[in-house]
């Protein structure tokens, strides 16, 4: 369904792509942890920081008065996401995701970045409309 005023929530707790990645956030916290020790302060740290700031970004990007404030934050969580996805894809080549656990949690993030890019589109619209 494209976007519209009538189905965009001001809060963005009520986004669907917010709540998304705050689940996604959730889930890799949970996965990274069962990674070696010795990843704790390398990939686990860099992951589970990815995986957060999507939602946090989000969250924050809401917060802002301007909409234009709100695009640049949409735009870092987007960056995120894809971040996320990659290493993800490293975690799976070191051998410490198996396939199929990689694959679902990154056609997950590859869904909340088309859900960014839709909101972005939409808000830059908005941005460029004269009302």
């Amino acid at each position: 369904m494209p976007l519209s005023e009538a189905n965009i929530p001001q809060n963005y707790e009520d986004l669907e792509v917010f709540r998304r990645s705050h689940q996604c956030a959730m889930d890799i916290y949970r996965l990274a942890h069962t990674f070696p020790a010795e990843e704790r302060f390398r990939l686990v740290d860099q992951l589970c920081r990815a995986a957060m700031s999507v939602p946090c970004n989000i969250a924050e990007g809401y917060g802002r008065f301007y909409r234009g404030d709100l695009l640049r934050f949409l735009y870092i969580a987007r960056g995120s996401a894809e971040e996320t996805r990659y290493l993800l894809l490293l975690a799976q080549d070191i051998g410490y995701l198996d396939t199929e656990n990689c694959q679902k949690k990154r056609e997950e993030y590859t869904e909340i970045i088309r859900m960014l890019n839709g909101l972005i589109l939409y808000h830059r619209r908005k941005l460029k409309s004269p009302t």
